[in-house]
């Protein structure tokens, strides 16, 4: 699993014309999920999500978490973050996971965060998504599992 964080201080998701999610200031996460990536995985990716500390302290050092600053999270599937750039013009998907496993698995990543914190949004998945943010910094870390 891939997860592209950014810190921003708003953003949204917005699917034919209507905003379906939107934060202010937060972490948006982009998701991407590959073969072989399991539950344990998503656990892994949001406890990761929620603790990870990019967010600066009184003295601008970046020690502070989601929770912490009582933040909100964007959460955006994006299957091209699974994509094989290695070699050439192209970029190659077999190592996405099949959509009905990555839309199960982005599902329950959806359901734990839920239960986990209050401030959560969502995109769609699978649907052509437009999303919006101001990244804070920037600041963006690509995430694995």
């Amino acid at each position: 699993m891939k997860v592209l964080i950014q810190r921003v201080r708003k953003a949204s998701v917005t699917v034919e014309g209507q905003t379906i999610g939107a934060i202010d200031q937060g972490l948006l996460a982009l998701v991407g999920v590959e073969k072989g990536d399991s539950d344990a995985a998503v656990e892994k990716m949001l406890h990761k999500l929620l603790h990870y500390r990019i967010f600066s302290d009184a003295e601008g050092k970046m020690n502070l978490n989601l929770q912490q600053i009582d933040g909100s999270l964007l959460l955006v599937s994006q299957f091209t973050l699974a994509a094989e750039t290695h070699k050439g013009l192209r970029p190659g998907f077999s190592s996405a996971a099949p959509p009905a496993e990555g839309e199960r698995l982005f599902n329950g990543l959806v359901t734990r965060a839920q239960s986990a914190w209050p401030k959560v949004a969502i995109g769609q998945f699978g649907a052509d998504m437009q999303v919006a943010l101001v990244n804070d910094g920037p600041v963006t870390f690509l995430l694995e599992s």
